[in-house]
């Protein structure tokens, strides 16, 4: 299980962190914290030197009703900051959470290496399309709505059987049009309540049935801090706990805000798994 970022074939077979950098102002744990060049770099480099393979930024913050952030305002945050990290480590493979298909053309022409899209490219039309211009690898999350919406958006049948149906549908349309390395994110607190996130990651391992790497997003989430009754800044232990079972049920990536801490979880995953 491969894919291709910027020439360079990644074996996910074996999991991979992909560190978590926020440029928003307004995100749920981080907001604000990267201030200047200088933090971000050392945030870049304290990632990269603790084993993350891959570095998630993000300028338009999609926790639930997150302030919405003109197409203008994200590329006048993210094209910068994909400038500054990729002159100072040139071989670090960006992630672009954006949804929209203009960032992630702008965001791929500046050096990044793959598109992690919280709508998995129904928030805008021409979004799959230009993934496949681009040949680049394509993170597809569920998610209904909008980050605006979601919240209102819980009802489901059978949360697990449509999901799968969503991902079918969706990756269908990808690899229509030529979309080959293809990532799911099922989405944990994206249109789904608490009980329901605790159902999707029970119910994991159904997802290898798509036979697509599989990354999961649930690093410091209020599925935790709530569960456990304290904050996302306490909220790291419970995160390593979660990410454990996930990498049990068939998790690829984990995308996490504390990578060291994630690489420890897959090196003793992987130490009991092969005894």
């Amino acid at each position: 299980m491969t894919i291709n970022c910027k020439g360079k074939l990644i074996d996910l077979t074996s999991p991979k962190v992909m560190g978590i950098l926020n440029i928003t102002p307004d995100s749920f744990y981080d907001g604000g914290q990267h201030k200047n060049d200088r933090d971000v770099l050392k945030h870049v480099e304290l990632m990269l030197t603790s084993g993350a393979t891959f570095v998630d930024i993000g300028a338009y913050s999609s926790r639930p009703n997150a302030d919405h952030v003109s197409e203008t305002d994200e590329l006048k945050r993210i094209l910068p900051i994909i400038h500054l990290i990729l002159k100072e480590f040139p071989k670090v493979l960006l992630s672009i959470d954006t949804f929209r298909s203009n960032v992630a053309k702008q965001c791929i022409e500046a050096g990044a290496a793959l598109i992690n899209d919280i709508s998995a490219g129904k928030l805008d039309d021409n979004m799959l399309q230009t993934i496949a211009n681009l040949h680049v690898p394509y993170i597809m999350m569920h998610m209904r709505g909008t980050p605006q919406t979601m919240l209102q958006k819980t009802d489901y049948d059978d949360i697990i059987k449509d999901m799968l149906f969503y991902f079918s549908e969706r990756i269908a349309a990808a690899k229509q049009l030529g979309i080959i390395d293809i990532i799911v994110d099922p989405g944990f607190g994206f249109a789904k309540a608490l009980e329901q996130n605790y159902e999707l990651l029970n119910k994991l391992e159904r997802f290898k049935t798509i036979e697509k790497p599989l990354l999961v997003g649930i690093s410091r989430k209020s599925m935790i801090y709530k569960t456990l009754e304290t904050s996302a800044k306490e909220s790291l232990n419970g995160t390593s706990v979660l990410n454990t079972i996930a990498l049990q049920k068939g998790a690829s990536i984990l995308r996490v805000h504390d990578v060291k801490e994630a690489m420890e979880c897959i090196k003793l995953v992987q130490s009991v798994v092969s005894h």
